[in-house]
């Protein structure tokens, strides 16, 4: 099956917001974790990320961090 890059953009919006409910953190605590490590991130600029579904790949990495996600799983995205 040949997919384009917004399904994966849609995949990949819709797995980050999962994990964000699993671990019951919403945008304003994941800024605020994101800037104890440094990452220059606000509840806006998240919530611009996050609805776009195209974000870096040091974002969804970061963010699944901050998180406590230890493992990325294809199959749930």
């Amino acid at each position: 099956m040949n997919s384009s890059s917004e399904e994966w953009a849609g995949r990949t919006k819709r797995y980050l917001k999962a994990e964000l409910k699993r671990a019951g953190v919403g945008y304003a605590e994941l800024a605020r974790r994101l800037n104890e490590k440094g990452l220059s991130e606000t509840e806006g600029s998240i919530t611009v990320k996050i609805n776009r579904g195209a974000f870096p790949a040091w974002f969804l990495l970061a963010s699944l961090d901050a998180i406590g996600c230890k493992q990325l799983r294809l199959e749930d995205a």
